[in-house]
Order: C-alpha cells, then sequence, then structure tokens
C-alpha cells in the first residue's frame, strides 16, 4: 500500500464503517420494532400475553443538536429522548402542562395581558405550526399569528428576513414555546430569532426582546463559558421593569455564562416526580444542572452565602431532568419524519425530532420560570434576581441531590435554605416572583 495514501484511506474507510454500522443498527431496531409476531408464536392458551419487549425500548437521551457549537460559538441546554416513544403522544411522553401547573401550585393564575419572549438562535420554521400541535392537544387557547398572541422576528425585532433554519436550535425554540404555553396559557409569545449563536448576536436579540411592548420576562436557555469579554455584555441583560432568566447549565458543576450575571435569575434544575405526601411531587437536585462560583461577576447585594465571594449560581430552578422532562411537540428534522427517521434521531444520526418527545435540560426550567414572573406580575418593582430572595416562603426548598463535588459543598449538594444546584427552591404559587 502507498503509504502516502494508507493512513487517510484507513480513516475514510472507518469513518464509512461506522457510519454502515450504525445504520445497520438502527435497521435492526427498526425491524425490531415494526416486525408483526411470527405466526403461532403466541402464548398457550389461557396464558397471558407479555408485551413485546422492543416496543418497550425507551429511546437514549440525547443532548440538542444546538448543544456543541463551534469555536466561539453560545449552545443551547436542552437533552431529551429525541424520538418518540413506540407509542408517542401527548400523554405518553412527558410532564403535561397540568402537572406543571399541579406540581408548582399555580392554578387560577393568569398572565393575560402579558408578553413572554424567547431568545434563541437560528430559525425554526415549523416554530408556529409546533406551537398550535402542542397547544391543541392540551386543549389550551390558540396562539397565532392571526390573532395577535405569537410573534416571530429577527434580532433586530423585524418579521424579516428570519435567520437561517437549523434544526438542533429548532428543538430548543420548540421546548421553550411549549413551556411557556404550559405555565402561561394566557400569555402572548415573541419568539426572538438571533442570526448567529454568538454572544453580540444574541445581545442584540435580548435587546430586541426587551424593548418590544408588553414583554415583561425573557427566557435564555443557552449559553457559554465565562471569560474576559462576559461582563462587558452583561448591561444587555439589565432592562428595568423585564425579568432576565437564564439556564445554569446541563453540565453538572460548573458556571456559564449569562446564568452568571448579576442583571440575570439563574435558574437551575431539579428531578421532578409525583409523591405520596401532601403536596403531592417531590424533587431532588438534578445531577446535570449548572452551578457554583463565578470567576469574575460581581456578587449581588441580595445574596449573603459566605462560600462565594463573587455571584453564585443559581438562584431558583424547576423540573429540568430530562428522564423526569416535559412533553414537547416538534416536527423540525433533518431525515423527513417517519418509522426510521425516529431512530435515526435515536442514535443520533439526524438533528431534530419527529413529534412528541420528552425532554429536559435546564432549557425547560428557564422559560418555567420566566413564565411564573409573568403570571405574578411583579416585573415592574423587581431588580434582577433580587425578588425571590425576600420570599423565600414561596418556594419549595429542595434538599437532596447534588450535581458533583466541590467545597464548600452547598455549592454543588442540595441541603436545607440556599444551595448552587437549586438555588433558594422552585415556584410554590407565584409569590416568590
Amino acid at each position: 500500500m502507498d503509504p502516502r495514501t494508507s493512513a487517510p484511506s484507513t480513516r475514510i474507510f472507518r469513518r464509512t464503517g461506522a457510519r454502515i454500522a450504525a445504520l445497520g443498527a438502527a435497521l435492526v431496531m427498526a425491524l425490531a420494532f415494526t416486525a408483526p409476531a411470527r405466526a403461532g408464536s403466541g402464548p398457550a392458551p389461557g396464558a397471558a400475553a407479555a408485551a413485546p419487549a422492543a416496543r418497550s425500548a425507551t429511546p437514549p437521551i440525547l443532548p440538542f443538536g444546538c448543544a456543541a457549537p463551534g469555536s466561539g460559538k453560545i449552545r443551547c441546554f436542552g437533552k431529551g429522548r429525541l424520538a418518540p416513544a413506540a407509542t408517542g403522544d401527548p400523554n405518553s411522553s412527558g410532564l403535561r402542562p397540568a402537572d406543571l401547573i399541579a406540581a408548582y401550585k399555580l392554578s387560577g393564575t393568569d398572565g393575560a395581558g402579558r408578553t413572554v419572549a424567547i431568545v434563541d438562535a437560528f430559525d425554526d420554521p415549523k416554530a408556529e405550526a409546533d406551537l398550535g400541535a402542542y397547544r391543541s392537544a392540551y386543549g389550551l387557547p390558540a396562539c397565532t399569528t392571526a390573532n395577535g398572541c405569537f410573534k416571530k422576528v429577527n434580532q433586530s425585532g423585524q418579521a424579516s428576513p428570519l435567520p437561517s433554519a437549523d434544526y438542533g436550535w429548532a428543538e430548543e425554540e420548540s421546548l421553550d414555546l411549549d413551556m411557556v404555553s404550559a405555565i402561561c396559557p394566557t400569555c402572548h409569545i415573541l419568539l426572538v430569532e438571533a442570526s448567529s449563536a454568538d454572544t453580540t448576536s444574541l445581545s442584540a436579540a435580548e435587546d430586541a426582546a426587551a424593548a418590544t411592548s408588553g414583554v415583561v420576562a425573557v427566557s435564555n436557555s443557552w449559553g457559554g463559558s465565562e471569560d474576559s469579554t462576559t461582563t462587558a455584555a452583561d448591561p444587555h441583560f439589565n432592562h428595568a421593569g423585564v425579568a432576565i432568566t437564564a439556564s445554569s447549565g446541563d453540565s453538572g458543576f460548573g458556571v456559564s455564562w449569562p446564568a452568571s450575571s448579576q442583571y440575570v435569575t439563574a435558574v437551575g434544575g431539579t428531578s421532578l416526580k409525583t409523591a405520596s405526601n401532601a403536596r403531592g411531587w417531590t424533587e431532588t437536585a438534578w445531577s446535570g444542572a449548572g452551578s457554583g462560583c463565578s470567576s469574575n461577576e460581581t456578587k449581588p447585594s441580595w445574596q449573603h452565602d459566605s462560600g462565594c465571594a463573587n455571584r453564585t449560581v443559581a438562584d431558583v430552578s424547576a423540573v429540568a431532568d430530562p428522564n423526569t422532562g416535559v412533553a414537547v411537540y416538534d416536527t423540525a428534522n433533518s431525515c423527513g419524519g417517519g418509522s426510521f427517521c425516529d431512530l435515526l434521531l435515536a442514535f443520533g444520526l439526524a438533528q431534530g425530532a419527529d413529534g412528541w418527545v420528552q425532554v429536559g435540560g435546564t432549557s425547560a426550567s428557564s422559560p418555567i420560570i420566566a413564565s411564573v414572573y409573568a403570571l405574578a406580575g411583579n416585573t415592574g418593582s423587581i431588580t434582577s434576581g433580587s425578588y425571590p430572595y425576600a420570599h423565600t416562603g414561596s418556594l419549595f426548598d429542595v434538599t437532596s441531590g447534588s450535581n458533583g463535588t466541590c467545597s464548600p459543598t452547598y455549592l454543588c449538594t442540595a441541603g436545607a435554605g440556599y444551595d448552587g444546584p437549586t438555588g433558594l427552591g422552585t415556584p410554590n404559587g407565584t409569590g416568590g416572583f
């Protein structure tokens, strides 16, 4: 073999072989999911019929396609089971709006007349259609461009031109839109799409969102590493009368920006499950939630924890564990839909989603908290993320679980009172916001 070509050829064969192997595995799983039972293979008369094992197979949890950016880029903080289960539908694919309303004691609240803004990168071409399917499935009022409830704009606040489409960021946008709908179904929704996943573009989108009439809260389900440039971008998150929320991250102990900005409410994550207690639900710190002590952000006056001289993350939290995740409807994908597309998505061989999926990450908790701010209606008189610190009695304290190893331990381990992964706790009604 010619030594000048042997190494490149070997790499090509390895990549091709890996792709063929993955496609072969997907085909095997497709057959396992779809092949009918062989004639004569049923149970003996009188015996209970066993459910086919393959039909109960659970797709793996994968990060969204926007969770692995290129150099210098911002990433989203979503992950989940990106292919529907064998019978994926609005009642079998994760926590529903009624579950979230019950868990966080939000029944009877109303955000009519207020707008929650979502800031993300790139375009989701199916945003409005998928939002309509989600809301219809749960009996929520229609939220469309035509009725004035939904609006999608670019980072300059204009309806056109919109940025190029991206299937990974479309997953994020569907999650964000659905969570606002679940928590505040009477709120209007503004989706602001930045032209790129970088600090400059997303900061421009942030300013456009906060400047839009009627917006009381802005959610940011994305972030990046702190560095010498991030504090200079902090003013883009300082808007009087508007609550700004930011996801704390999905990689466990460690700080991301803009969650570390003193101007935002940094939102951590929990695992949320039903329980036979007075609340009916129980929460623990999610192992993937970000938390910690900022390297360069000044500590705001309302934070009093003693183990971090700078800004501490997080402030509050909500469900984020994709294993106890939320139901989302998203059909923007790179494989065209159908059962084989579902399996390509499950193996990470395609981007996007294909219907009802169960997802999580602190990408879910940020829009949840932004929507609770909208329900509370207090944003005109609050200062950044200070309000929950003076109203801890209206939060569920999360006292167990961790996201890593650290010192002091409260920065990565939940306990009574304030801790890093869950902050002050999760909503118990709107009184903490």
